[in-house]
């Protein structure tokens, strides 16, 4: 299979296996330099990481390319990835780059770009930077030895970002009679998130705050929200809020300890949003991923939903595009565009908090808004990535699907951006038909694809 350099969200991969060598990384700083470079002013990059031990290979080997390249270099340390995209529009730096794999074990790590307005590079501007990397040594224009960058460290990074996070909560709310259960995943959100929220008053149980560098995602977090739906019930808490190894998503357990995914959350911020005349053309942007009842849920609250492809960086296109301000995915990328330009988990969840004191509801009435169908996703590994519809096979399978369907659920068959992964996934108000059909729908995919 055809490797590529970038996937959805970056570079990612496993440790010391291609991408993710320290060369390459090496070299991907000097192609950044080379590609946004503009003029003969000092430029200035922002790097900032997870708590991942291989974070200390990549910080240095970027750094090494950037200032090859010219580029001045600031390093942060551990931060959340919103962090690094606030700071970069913050500083008036020129590029911001986050080194984490995000959700990901500590064995995988992963890079990516944030341009000077905090947004992520488009596909063309990752295109121009991968046929460098991979064509090394062709066409550099380094500069000369006077003219190589510096590096330095700021301490004053992780306050920046903590000023910037209450600032979105109105001085009018307070928290201090709520309790939170609060698991950061042993990542980059394991100082600043307790303390944003202790700040506004809550209480906070904190799960996933001593990260070792080998722990990260470990059994806690987004991927794991059970956990933290125990701790809320054991703890009598009003909210549990489960952020993943950067930060930039979020899953939440109500309190009496059900878990409400990105979809859920999104519906309860919408309606918000509508009711207070501050969701923009009544618009919601949303994956293909995003549950069917999403859709019919905004329909019948007048407003609508605009799907995108998988990633949370074709979200903020289109709401660019749009003029939308609140779009997500069902995973727990939650992008508040009048606050923020990425998907960030503790701003979500200080938004959500906002709406259960002002409404003075807890989040079980509040989750009752949306019902999502039963949803089936099946990851079928492929020896090949090639069109769905290039496959008779999958062809048929797929009609056939749709039409027991009947118009009352969806298939969506895709490739995984960054594993040899195909991605099947049926959803559906019948439960059993939902399974049968995505058992069925992956095994001929896995047949043709093997």
């Amino acid at each position: 299979m055809e490797k590529k350099l970038f996937g959805t969200d970056g570079l990612r991969g496993r440790v010391n296996t291609y991408p993710m060598t320290p060369d390459v990384v090496m070299r991907l700083g000097l192609a950044v330099g080379q590609v946004l470079r503009n003029g003969g002013r000092r430029h200035k990059v922002l790097i900032g990481k997870d708590t991942r031990l291989s974070g200390y290979v990549y910080e240095y080997a970027l750094a090494s390319g950037f200032c090859a390249a010219g580029m001045d270099v600031i390093l942060v340390g551990p931060l959340p990835t919103p962090a690094i995209s606030f700071l970069t529009r913050d500083m008036r730096v020129d590029v911001g780059v986050v080194i984490s794999a995000s959700h990901n074990p500590y064995t995988d790590n992963g890079i990516k770009f944030f341009d000077h307005m905090g947004f992520k590079l488009p596909d063309a501007v990752e295109d121009r930077i991968a046929g460098l990397v991979e064509g090394y040594g062709q066409n550099w224009e380094l500069p000369d030895p006077e003219a190589v960058g510096r590096a330095s460290k700021i301490h004053d990074s992780i306050g920046r970002y903590n000023v910037f996070l209450k600032n979105t909560v109105p001085l009018d709310v307070s928290f201090d009679n709520m309790k939170i259960v609060l698991d950061c995943a042993n990542g980059a959100a394991y100082r600043v998130a307790p303390e944003v929220f202790e700040e506004l008053g809550a209480e906070v149980v904190k799960i996933g705050v001593e990260p070792d560098g080998t722990n990260i995602n470990r059994g806690v977090g987004s991927l794991h929200p059970e956990g933290v739906a125990r701790a809320v019930v054991a703890h009598g808490a009003d909210i549990g809020i489960a952020l993943d190894g950067d930060a930039d998503r979020v899953i939440v357990s109500d309190e009496k300890g059900r878990i409400l995914d990105g979809d859920q959350i999104m519906a309860i911020c919408a309606l918000d949003f509508m009711e207070r005349g501050k969701l923009s053309g009544n618009l919601l942007v949303a994956t293909v991923m995003s549950n069917m009842a999403l859709e019919l849920f905004m329909k019948s609250h007048g407003g609508r939903l605009l799907r995108t492809p998988v990633g949370d960086r074709y979200v903020v296109e289109a709401m660019r595009e749009q003029g939308a301000v609140l779009g997500g995915e069902q995973s727990g990328h939650l992008i508040f565009l009048n606050h923020s330009t990425t998907g960030d988990g503790t701003l979500a969840a200080l938004q959500l908090m906002r709406i259960m004191v002002q409404r003075g509801r807890p989040l079980s009435e509040l989750a009752t808004l949306l019902s999502p169908f039963p949803q089936e996703l099946v990851n079928v590994p492929v020896a090949r990535k090639i069109p769905f519809c290039d496959v008779p096979t999958i062809e048929l399978a797929t009609a056939d699907a749709e039409r027991q369907l009947a118009g009352r659920g969806r298939v969506l068959l895709r490739y995984s951006g960054t594993e040899s992964l195909a991605r099947v996934m049926v959803e559906a108000e019948d439960p059993e038909l939902v399974l049968r059909l995505s058992q069925g729908l992956a095994e001929v995919v896995a047949m043709a694809l093997r």
